[in-house]
């Protein structure tokens, strides 16, 4: 059996794989209300295909618990936050699910940490915990990392197709975990050290966070002479050896947005292109708020309560609003004492911000310029609602004249 700890949005999608292929799991998560909702029949967040697998799953047996299981295997797939002062990994919720699973694991098991952490995470706060309650390491208890490769939106698909890598002390060890997720990855799956695993996971988003950062950097270049970003991103990229992303308003997720940090906390004196291209992504939301007030000069607007947001989400046909440039936009709109502008997004139910709409067209009643943040398709099936709207475009979304961008 595998016990899945952490039930958010790679725990569960982890947890329903593995049993709807067969594997008998139990999934654990601290929070009554989700285990409860869980038990009760309904997925926690909306996701393409999530709600099809959790019927699988059920039809399977899963069991969902706030108790920590007595078994061989225990996944654990918790949050990874970074302190944004120090801008080193918080690993507080991997070491108390970790303290949890020592207080019920018998001799034999095998330790597998999902969550991403920065290299060395696991040397510094994963075995000391493990040693400290009496275990000794590669004979009590095995330890492995096999981080996540998914994105919010397509997360089923990925999670059987992409590639993974199993970082563990013992290959053997690595083998027997491997042969558990084979049970649904068809991908490609590589076994190594620990901290290599560790490492090549946070560089992969670190990568991304600097491509992204160039485009972005690109964009301000642009508009400080006025040219078209996107018109010698597209010329640049008939070169056979380049390719420019599109700029955008910000990084948001609890990926790009933060995985780098990591890095840069524990490597400051080594970090300088990825600490300034950190930079770059944060500072994208305020970008987008200057613009936006020049825009408003232009078009001779004084009252901001007329300006609405399109978009809470970090990224287009998805409910995950963690880290999202309109949050941080949104932050940065309260340093200029202004009204909180309008906002708007099909996938937030719930409200989370101040003057939140439900309803996109009173939203659109009650707005003269849109700012169109997110690129859901929903925006898109209703471009000609917009178009008699003064409208800044950060995600290319328009495809007609007379539309401002970044």
């Amino acid at each position: 059996m595998i016990n899945v700890i952490g039930l958010g949005y790679i725990g569960l999608p982890t947890a329903l794989m593995f049993a709807s292929h067969g594997v008998e799991v139990v999934g654990t998560d601290y929070s009554k209300e989700i285990v409860d909702k869980l038990k009760g029949g309904h997925t926690t967040f909306d996701e393409k295909g999530l709600d099809e697998l959790y019927e699988k799953a059920v039809k399977s047996g899963i069991k969902f618990s706030t108790e920590y299981q007595k078994t061989d295997i225990y996944i654990i797939a918790v949050a990874t936050p970074y302190d944004k002062f120090s801008k080193k990994i918080d690993a507080g919720y991997v070491c108390a699910a970790l303290k949890n699973v020592m207080e019920v694991c018998p001799k034999g098991a095998t330790v597998v940490i999902e969550s991403t952490v920065s290299p060395g995470t696991i040397d510094r706060y994963v075995r000391p915990i493990i040693e400290e309650n009496g275990f000794t390491i590669g004979t009590d208890i095995n330890l492995v990392h096999a981080p996540e490769r998914i994105i919010p939106g397509n997360m089923v698909y990925e999670l059987e197709h992409n590639s993974r890598t199993i970082g563990a002390d013992d290959v053997k060890i690595g083998e027997k975990i491997k042969a558990a997720y084979s049970s649904f990855c068809k991908g490609d799956i590589v076994i190594t050290d620990i901290k290599t695993a560790e490492m090549t996971k946070v560089v992969e988003n670190t990568f991304r966070a600097v491509n992204i950062a160039f485009a972005n950097e690109l964009a301000k270049i642009c508009r400080q002479d006025n040219m078209d970003v996107y018109e010698i991103v597209k010329i640049c990229n008939m070169h056979p050896r380049v390719n420019i992303l599109n700029p955008g308003p910000g990084v948001g997720g609890h990926c790009i947005s933060v995985d780098p940090w990591f890095l840069v906390g524990d490597y400051p004196s080594l970090t300088k292109v990825i600490w300034e291209s950190m930079k770059v992504n944060d500072s994208m939301p305020e970008f987008v708020l200057e613009r936006i007030y020049s825009i408003m000069k232009e078009k001779g607007m004084e009252d901001i309560s007329r300006v609405g947001l399109y978009g809470l989400t970090y990224k287009e046909n998805v409910d995950d609003y963690r880290e999202s440039p309109t949050l941080q936009l949104l932050e940065c709109q309260k340093k200029h004492l202004a009204s909180p502008l309008k906002v708007y997004d099909p996938y937030i139910t719930n409200n989370i911000v101040e003057n939140q709409y439900h309803d996109f067209d009173m939203f659109l009643d009650d707005i003269d310029l849109i700012v169109i943040m997110v690129g859901h398709n929903q925006i898109k099936d209703n471009i000609d609602k917009i178009k008699n709207k003064i409208i800044l475009d950060t995600r290319k979304v328009c495809d007609f004249d007379g539309v401002y961008t970044l």
